[in-house]
Formats: C-alpha cells, structure tokens, sequence
C-alpha cells in the first residue's frame, strides 16, 4: 500500500486563496472604477455602465469554469496513461494545471464573454463602438476565476437576478440605493462564494 502524500496544490491552497480573493477585491477597487470611467464617455447612463461591468464579471466566471473543466479533462486524460504516483490522479492533475497555468487560452475566453454580452437583452452599447474597450477587464477577471477553479473548494461568483429579495449578508448597498427598499433592482458586482457561503460580499442597487 501506498501512502498518499498531497500535492503542490493542496500544500498552497490557503496561500493561493488568501492571494486570488484579495485580487478579487482589488479588481473590484480598480480595474472595475477605472472601465467605469472610461464607459461613461460613451454611455451617459449610470445603470447601464454598471449593468455591463455586472455581467462581464458574471460572464467571466462562466467562461472561464468551462475552459478549466475542459483543460482538466484533458489533463487528466493525459496524466491517466502514465501515473503512478505517489500522489493521487486527481493531485496530480492540480498540481500539472497550477504549473502549467499559462497554457490557458484566455482569450478564447474573453471572446467567449463578448459574444454572450453582444447577444444580451439587457444590455447595449452605442453602434459606433465594441465591448472590446472592456477585455482588459474581461481578460483579469477570467484569469482570477480559472486560478480559483484550482482552489479545493473552489470559489464562483453569486448568481442574481433583478427583482431579487435584496440580503444583507450577500451586498452591499450602493450609495445611490433607496435603503428602505426590500428589492434588488439590478446589480453593480457580483457576491463570491465558497460551498454557497458568501466570502466577499457583491453590490447591488435597491429602489422601489
């Protein structure tokens, strides 16, 4: 019998989690401030602007869990021809993806994420210009969101719909909210999460 010892990934997970939610914070702080300024010169309204980084951010965690669930089956494929430990397959095949991080395609995922923000309905830019003047965004918030698909657990984004019971342990109100207001009326970041518990809280607009 054979002694199963962990792997690279398990050993730096709470390092790598501690790094990826604190990135997580600072993408909100910055990156997201700075798309918002540079959206407003071409979107007059606010909850547009805000509607659009949402679902960015959103699309993002999606696009990015597909190419991570699709990398690691090849991966594991792979891996499976060949292992023999000491480590298990799965470790082993974490440990491979942290290494090898960079043979993500992110930008098929960012092309990914413009394509399903062109088809939204609830969303819309001036025909004079593209969701592009975003993919650098786009292109942070998959790289964070595939590195945390590596984490055991793994972390995701909130889902949220307009319209929602708004809960104070999910967001923050935006300083625009009406506070006495019990629903969301749409969405300015979204909540992450880990096994369904909020970590980070996300931010939503309130108004009756």
């Amino acid at each position: 019998l054979r002694s199963c010892s962990p792997g690279r990934a398990r050993r730096t997970n709470a390092s790598r989690r501690t790094c990826l939610v604190a990135r997580f914070g600072d993408i909100y702080a910055q990156e997201r401030v700075d798309v918002e300024t540079i959206l407003r010169t071409y979107i007059s309204d606010l909850e547009m602007v805000q509607r659009i980084i949402y679902i960015a951010a959103v699309e993002s965690f999606h696009a990015a869990k597909m190419a991570y669930r699709q990398f690691k089956i090849r991966v594991r494929e792979t891996l499976s021809l060949g292992h023999s430990g000491p480590e298990s397959l799965e470790d082993a095949v974490l440990d491979y993806i942290l290494r090898h991080e960079d043979l993500y395609d992110v930008q098929a995922s960012v092309n990914e994420v413009i394509h399903s923000m062109n088809i939204n309905p609830k969303i819309s830019f001036p025909p004079e210009i593209d969701f592009i003047v975003i993919s650098s965004l786009i292109r942070e918030l998959c790289r964070v969101a595939f590195s945390m698909q590596t984490l055991i657990p793994p972390l995701d984004v909130a889902f949220g719909t307009d319209g929602e019971l708004f809960s104070e342990t999910k967001y923050h109100r935006s300083f625009d909210s009406d506070f006495t207001a019990a629903l969301v009326a749409y969405h300015v970041w979204p909540a992450l999460m880990e096994n369904n518990v909020v970590i980070v809280k996300g931010e939503a607009v309130t108004k009756r």
